[in-house]
């Protein structure tokens, strides 16, 4: 009688247990459906919020650029990403949100020293304004304004091409400041050490860019797409997995496929396609970054005027690098 009573339970177990389990899975599914991003509702606080800012910094008497990205992680967890007017874009773990005001920490980057900068603000209608403290203590007011789409529809016809460096001198150029080391020799554009930009006079849209370019060893450099998107030039090992901060990559956004650069001291070519925020690179006959979205600004833009034209400028105040041709084919 025991040995029956002791079989019949246990068998009960075991069906209790498997009608358990696979109610248990059914509601791991449930569970997992309801995960779903795409079934993801947006607090009504953070309707407003969420999405990219273009934002404009008053520091030191200056309008420098700055940019945020406000995301939803989860039901109701704001997470996001924002680019100082230096440096690459920083992950933002959590953005709180209290009764239309936000706030974030971030550690320093190249700021360099200890402690965080805090960055709060307030949604006023369309636009949202607020301050950036540092970790030394200083406080800067900013405000923003939603990042357009620059969404591009049908085909594009492209211009003639424009010869932006003449072989000659530095005409339809601009210096960023007095500390000029660009020369002209034997038809090369040198950057002999770090020192001003150079930004052409003109502004475009939509192009086609080829530059062909060299760099030393420990070369650090770039080629800014309308002023706010830097395409990295360095010195970046052959043998290193390809980032957004070395050779190739839009910095901070982007990473390339492979690290396609023939080398310090040998000339290397880049063909850039920028439409909208659209962009394919070339470098040295290899397709490494193709199609991509730039999300925003990067650290060193001229502004985050991202809905207007905007020139091409050389990194000139990291360290030498030389041009012989730029040239560039607008669309019409």
């Amino acid at each position: 009688m025991i040995k029956k009573f002791v079989i019949h339970s246990l068998l009960s177990g075991l069906v209790i247990a498997g009608f358990t389990a696979c109610n248990g899975d059914a509601k791991k599914a449930e569970k997992e459906e309801i995960h779903n991003a795409a079934k993801q509702t947006v607090p009504k606080e953070a309707e407003g919020l969420i999405g990219r800012w273009d934002i404009t910094v008053e520091k030191e008497g200056k309008q420098v650029p700055s940019w945020l990205e406000v995301k939803l992680s989860g039901f109701n967890v704001l997470v996001g990403a924002f680019v100082a007017d230096a440096g690459s874009s920083r992950p933002v773990s959590h953005i709180k949100l209290d009764k239309g005001n936000f706030s974030f920490e971030i550690p320093p980057q190249w700021e360099g020293g200890e402690g965080v900068f805090t960055i709060q603000g307030e949604l006023v209608g369309e636009e949202i304004k607020g301050t950036i403290t540092s970790n030394k203590g200083n406080v800067f007011n900013f405000t923003g304004v939603k990042a357009p789409y620059l969404v591009r529809e049908g085909e594009v016809k492209w211009g003639e091409p424009i010869e932006l460096f003449n072989g000659k001198d530095l005409t339809g150029w601009t210096l960023s400041n007095d500390n000029n080391q660009w020369i002209v020799k034997d038809g090369i554009l040198i950057n002999q050490k770090a020192g001003a930009n150079l930004i052409t006079d003109q502004k475009f849209e939509d192009f086609k860019l080829t530059a062909e370019f060299r760099y030393a060893e420990g070369g650090n450099s770039g080629i800014y797409l309308r002023g706010r998107y830097e395409v990295q030039i360095e010195d970046s090992p052959k043998d290193r997995h390809p980032g957004a901060l070395y050779y190739g990559g839009v910095y901070g956004f982007l990473s390339p496929s492979e690290m396609a650069t023939n080398g310090p001291n040998e000339w290397n070519t880049y063909e850039i396609t920028l439409r909208g925020r659209m962009v394919t690179i070339v470098s040295n006959g290899k397709t490494i970054i193709n199609n991509q979205e730039i999300p925003g600004i990067t650290g060193g833009a001229l502004d985050s005027k991202e809905g207007e034209p905007g020139p091409i400028y050389l990194q000139g105040d990291h360290t030498g690098v030389e041009f012989r041709k730029i040239t560039i084919t607008p669309a019409k």
